[in-house]
């Protein structure tokens, strides 16, 4: 095989794969390493696949037994763990043998291993099958990810503690577990553990559930975890200790008093770093900022002129969308397009029960950065196809600039709540002011008029909804 290559991608996750697919489709020799059988990264492996594989059996669970007010009633659920794990690891092998095929498709050389570079312009792989091999290359990409974080009072070697890889390889369901964090990840996972029977408390540090988001969003997911499970806000696992039967968690509660709380297992879920080590930046002389993360340019450059880097290793948000867009942005200025990573609006979604997405500018941030702006609030209790869904708890908002009526930000809660994020990004993307959003026919009935509502709101005249 080949030795040289005209772009050498180490990571194949969302970011990689796609620089990898965009620049063959531009033309250039790329070789493509990731320790995985077929491209895919944590992503499909180990994140964002199976989780929603699993929160889809969470809804259906969920479902069943809320259909009941609507006098449709089922018997309780028979749950085969075994079957289930199959039909998760045939969801993740089918997305990944795809990506596989079309890598193959598009001539991109995989090779399977752990690379390290070892100078400027070659990388040394470590092959799966024991061997090594160097590959000269003429510009790279750096796509390695992140890899969960844990706390000092947490580090406890024990097959009961996990991290989200742990969680999602469906081990067990325990009886009692507790969830340390409270983000998208820990609320999540939270979410497909009750719904399969576990007994679960969340613990999180902060004053609420998905720290950053805001309030008014979250309040429906917090309402609904809190009839569900324990939440704890406001508390911190100070120790963590084993028996032969059980773990045992020392907390310190909001009020100052502390609380002995045993369970089955603990799920660590405290957020991801950069996965930068072992990876042979010291050869290249780059070196990650204060937070892990490799400094980039407009166009995902390193201070390397030829290594370029993409994803979770180069910044926030570290998500798997803003990776793929970041990997075909490097592609492009690789194969010499003027192009730089500039989106208006990066949409994040948690896929909880009620989904929660948002897009562009939040009215936590305009608060912080004293940007005044114009928000409209559509509650879906005014939805009509909500509440032929019986979820009226939902909230769709549009923020404006008070004086052009521009679209600067959506936000939205709500069943669903991640495919019409959409609108929203295209909108702030778009440059569109609320009154094209609302002069836009939406079908009815269906939760996607609760956008063109909330852009009514925003001028005052929301057919459903009165409000000055």
């Amino acid at each position: 095989m080949p030795n040289e290559t005209d772009l050498l991608v180490l990571g194949g996750g969302p970011g990689g794969y796609a620089a990898a697919f965009a620049a063959a489709d531009l033309g250039l020799s790329v070789t493509l390493v990731d320790a995985g059988e077929n491209p895919g990264g944590v992503c499909l492996y180990r994140g964002c696949i199976p989780s929603k594989t699993l929160l889809h059996v969470a809804s259906v669970l969920r479902e069943s037994q809320e259909i009941a007010s609507f006098g449709v009633r089922f018997s309780a659920p028979e749950i085969d763990l075994d079957a289930l794990k199959a039909q998760k690891e045939a969801v993740v092998q089918r997305l990944t043998g795809g990506l596989g095929q079309l890598a193959r498709q598009r001539k991109v050389r995989y090779v399977q291993g752990r690379g390290r570079f070892s100078g400027r312009s070659t990388l040394t792989v470590d092959l799966a099958d024991g061997g090594a091999q160097e590959i000269a290359f003429g510009h790279a990409i750096i796509a390695t990810g992140s890899l969960p974080r844990t706390l000092p009072a947490l580090a406890l070697e024990s097959r009961r503690v996990w991290d989200s890889t742990a969680a999602l390889e469906l081990r067990e369901v325990p009886r009692r577990l507790l969830v340390v964090g409270g983000g998208y990840i820990g609320a999540e996972l939270a979410t497909v553990y009750a719904a399969l029977g576990s007994e679960v408390t969340v613990v999180e540090v902060t004053q609420g559930l998905l720290p950053g988001v805001d309030e008014d969003l979250v309040r429906p997911l917090a309402q609904r975890m809190g009839k569900e499970m324990r939440v704890l806000l406001g508390t911190r696992v100070e120790h963590l200790g084993e028996s032969a039967s059980e773990l045992t968690a020392d907390l310190l509660l909001q009020d100052g008093s502390h609380e002995s709380l045993m369970c089955d297992a603990v799920l660590v879920s405290v957020g991801r770093a950069p996965q930068t080590a072992g990876i042979g930046l010291e050869v290249l002389q780059l070196a990650p900022d204060a937070q892990g993360f490799l400094p980039v340019d407009a166009q995902r450059r390193t201070a390397a002129a030829n290594i370029y880097a993409i994803g979770d290793v180069a910044g926030q948000p570290m998500l798997a969308h803003k990776a793929s867009h970041e990997g075909r942005i490097a592609a492009e200025a690789i194969a010499g397009r003027k192009v730089a990573y500039e989106p208006a609006a990066i949409p994040a979604v948690v896929f909880t029960d009620p989904e929660i997405a948002w897009a562009g500018l939040t009215e936590r941030e305009a608060k912080q950065r004293a940007t005044k702006v114009q928000v409209a609030r559509f509650p879906w209790a005014a939805s009509g196809r909500a509440t032929t869904l019986g979820r009226q708890d939902g909230l769709t908002k549009i923020l404006t600039d008070p004086d052009s009526g521009l679209v600067l930000g959506v936000g939205i809660t709500g069943p669903g709540a991640g495919e019409l994020i959409a609108e929203g990004v295209l909108a702030i993307e778009m440059g569109a002011v609320a009154e094209d959003v609302a002069r836009s026919i939406h079908p009815h009935p269906t939760l996607s008029e609760t956008v063109m509502e909330a852009a009514e709101a925003t001028i005052g005249r929301a057919t459903h909804f009165y409000g000055r």
